[in-house]
């Protein structure tokens, strides 16, 4: 599988999200919602990060809507191992960045 470390921020949510078939505008608002609107994705980063994502191998079309113009995607088991992969890296970033700190007596308790 083709790892390309860190994924960005948009790529990391599209991946989270699309563990169920989505559209464009369903990727927008869910990303929206579980971030508490902390991310908000513009068409054009989401259609960039979507294109990455398919070229990858990471997500699939499943389904095209030529009348409305709706296309779905979800996650593929390679985009899941990508999903994994980046919430460890990410996981022990945090860890790490919470030992140094309580060892400098700078992390708020």
């Amino acid at each position: 599988m083709e790892r390309s470390m860190p994924l960005t921020e948009a790529l990391y949510y599209i991946l989270l999200v699309l563990g169920e078939p989505l559209h464009g505008y369903g990727i927008i608002q869910t990303v929206s919602a579980i971030t508490g609107e902390r991310v908000l994705l513009g068409p054009g980063t989401l259609y960039g990060a979507l294109n990455t994502l398919l070229e990858k191998g990471w997500i699939k079309l499943v389904r095209a809507d030529t009348t409305a113009q709706k296309k779905e995607y979800i996650r593929t088991e390679e985009g899941r191992q990508a999903l994994l992969e980046e919430m460890v890296r990410l996981e022990a970033m945090v860890a790490d960045g919470k030992r140094v700190l309580d060892r400098n007596g700078e992390v708020e308790r």
